[in-house]
């Protein structure tokens, strides 16, 4: 029999579900007046029914819903673990970081190592390197890949040289062959960041399971949401217990929050300078954060997980669209392709605007945006150019022609799941028109 707490939560979650049907209700597309965005969240009535369940619980720090999601995501991956965090940004900070700890002994990271990225990406994916007083090493990337330039990876090499850290781009896997050939050869970490690739495959393996650790994000924008959040998976138990160290103040104690004893000495320790019996729970062995999220978000994870597998298909879909609606406009754009042996998970399509051609990016992206169809630069372009990088350290390896043609002549459209068939062929036809639409500016018309 139900208590009346029970039947009260039964009767808010329906209620939950006929608020969503009511608030929420699909809108007519219409062309030149609905926007067509770029991202944006994809939800039913399951997502707010498990937001409000977590909400009703009030226990506000992860619970329950975060550590059936870490169960459940670890498994689509194929790993033993998966740590949530607050957000892909953090993710990556406490991936890198964890690899500082002094108990890796002599591969250990310490100040002024090198770890080797690329130029042309988000700025999180190279902060950490940077806020470690890491020394990053900056490779080009290629078209229309738009992943690592694996030929210059040799090159990069340094008695400095450490790790590699680098992102598969807008969804589409670097060269996992070269990349995890070359971390083997070097004894190098490998981190993959994932963020924007959550299901794309190589060689039938998911993106994530190649190096020692992988991190993904649950920004509105990406492959699945919790408004906020992020994950460090790996496969290796003693990085996992590093990962959550760095992400929950640096503390020793691995205790879930709420448990005591996990380890069942808590009064039994004697590390460092403190007295033995010390309280385990208050004891810290790495300088660390406090990066994790709510059982709320969490919650939302877990209704969004059950359909991950759609989402990625109806990117790949919405990809293959654009792909081929923009067939007969490749004397005016280069247009993307997936890395040999893989399967990509679109987060975006890339179009890059020729050198030859009639218009600049600028006139695209402002003949669109004008009509409605939103458009994002490839996140920093050359990071290198950025101001916030002006006077770090760095090395970089060649003149970074391919990034700084990113950074001046690629933009990307969305493939997002909330995306129709009708908004796609929208875009299309606004595309379509740029020539015309530029020759009618240049002529004066």
């Amino acid at each position: 029999m139900q208590t009346r707490s029970e039947e009260l939560r039964s009767q808010i979650l329906d209620l939950v579900a006929e608020y969503y049907a009511a608030s929420f209700a699909p809108r007519e597309f219409v062309s030149g007046e609905t926007s067509v965005p770029v991202s944006g969240r994809v939800f039913d009535a399951s997502e707010l029914r498990h937001l409000v369940d977590a909400s009703l619980d009030f226990w506000l720090t992860s619970g329950r819903f975060a550590a059936q999601f870490e169960r459940e995501f670890s498994r689509v991956f194929g790993l033993r673990h998966a740590s949530l965090v607050n957000s892909g940004s953090s993710a990556n900070l406490v991936a890198l970081s964890s690899l500082t700890s002094p108990t890796l002994g002599h591969r250990h990271l310490r100040p002024g190592d090198e770890v080797i990225t690329v130029a042309a990406g988000f700025p999180t994916t190279v902060n950490p390197i940077i806020q470690n007083r890491l020394v990053p090493v900056f490779l080009d990337v290629t078209l229309p890949t738009y992943g690592v330039d694996v030929t210059q990876l040799e090159e990069a090499v340094s008695p400095k040289t450490r790790a590699v850290m680098m992102a598969h781009t807008l969804g589409n896997p670097f060269d996992l062959d070269a990349v995890t050939a070359f971390a083997e050869e070097h004894n190098l970490w490998l981190i993959e960041d994932c963020c924007d690739a959550v299901g794309a495959t190589y060689r039938g393996k998911h993106v994530g399971t190649f190096g020692s650790l992988a991190t993904t994000s649950f920004y509105p924008a990406h492959h699945i949401t919790m408004g906020e959040g992020g994950c460090v998976l790996t496969n290796r138990g003693r990085l996992k217990k590093l990962v959550e160290s760095f992400r929950d103040w640096g503390r020793d104690c691995w205790c879930d929050p709420g448990n005591d004893n996990t380890c069942k000495q808590r009064f039994g320790w004697q590390l460092g300078d403190l007295p033995y019996g010390y309280d385990h729970k208050y004891t810290y062995s790495h300088i660390g954060y406090n990066l994790k999220l709510t059982d709320m978000q969490a919650a939302v994870g877990v209704a969004q997980l059950r359909k991950l597998p759609g989402f990625i298909e109806a990117r790949r879909s919405n990809f293959n669209r654009l792909y081929k609606g923009l067939q007969d406009m490749q004397d005016f754009f280069i247009l993307p392709e997936a890395t040999p042996n893989s399967n990509p998970s679109w987060f975006g399509f890339p179009l890059a605007v020729r050198t030859n051609a009639p218009f600049t990016r600028d006139d695209v992206i402002q003949h669109l945006e004008a009509n409605k169809v939103a458009t994002r630069l490839l996140f920093g372009g050359n990071l290198v150019r950025q101001p916030a990088y002006r006077d770090v350290p760095h090395r970089a390896l060649s003149d970074l022609a391919d990034s700084d043609f990113i950074m001046n002549h690629v933009f990307w459209i969305g493939v997002y799941p909330g995306l129709s068939h009708q908004m796609l062929d929208y875009a299309l036809d606004i595309l379509h028109s740029v020539p015309e639409r530029v020759h009618e500016s240049v002529s004066g018309l």
